[in-house]
């Protein structure tokens, strides 16, 4: 039990760099949170369903992060900061984090039967802070959620997901960072321009743009002139 423990806690401070020691770990409401969804989920299992609720609105007031007690969670889960709700059919694999105030939702049954409703994330998936995921999608193996995305379809492993609608970065999969990336955004990878380099190619386009009108214009002017000669 406690060699599980340490290495839980040297799984967080290896994709952390905040913490100074396994004791500072001690305190991030995520671990707690964690811990008291251990309790409350086996409660769910054994139908002790009022005491596993109990459990979690207790954890859920000292952590402010919402785990229902039905979600499945596996080792070395880290959630950063808090503010982070997931739903009763959640599954979450191994070694996957989650940064602050992201959603693992639910969609409404189209046949009105509460079943599979919540995302799956395999393992090593990083959710960045914001990220909403909807619906019994499955993210796949190594994938990164940006900042703010909202998902609502499966995504392949291996891809990083940005915006609103998500879309793909179109980075390789093959080309996927071994080591832990912070914040899952990754900030020197081909992914989308910068705001100031697509604020220069747009000036390139307008001022390209004005020089073929000029030029147009002088094409149309240049026989009125020659007129005026004779």
């Amino acid at each position: 039990m406690l060699g599980n423990i340490v290495r839980y806690l040297d799984s967080v401070v290896a994709r952390d760099p905040a913490p100074r020691s396994r004791w500072e770990v001690l305190l991030y409401p995520g671990v707690w949170a964690l811990f008291w969804h251990r309790i409350a989920h086996a409660l769910f299992n054994a139908d002790l369903f009022f005491l596993a609720r109990a459990v979690n609105h207790f954890a859920r007031g000292v952590t402010a992060i919402d785990i229902h007690p039905g979600a499945k969670i596996g080792r070395n889960f880290f959630i950063d900061h808090g503010f982070t709700v997931i739903g009763e059919t959640a599954e979450i694999g191994d070694n996957v984090t989650i940064y602050q105030c992201v959603t693992l939702g639910g969609s409404n049954p189209t046949n009105g039967v509460g079943g599979k409703r919540h995302p799956t994330l395999e393992d090593n998936v990083i959710v960045g802070s914001g990220a909403q995921i909807i619906g019994p999608v499955t993210i796949g193996r190594r994938a990164r959620i940006g900042a703010s995305a909202v998902v609502t379809e499966d995504v392949p492993e291996g891809a990083t997901m940005i915006g609103v609608k998500a879309r793909s970065t179109l980075v390789k999969a093959e080309t996927w960072a071994k080591e832990f990336m912070p914040y899952g955004t990754p900030c020197k990878e081909p992914c989308e321009p910068t705001g100031n380099q697509r604020v220069d190619e747009l000036e390139r386009e307008i001022a390209d743009l004005r020089a073929r009108l000029d030029a147009m214009q002088e094409a149309r002017e240049e026989p009125a002139r020659e007129n005026e000669r004779w």
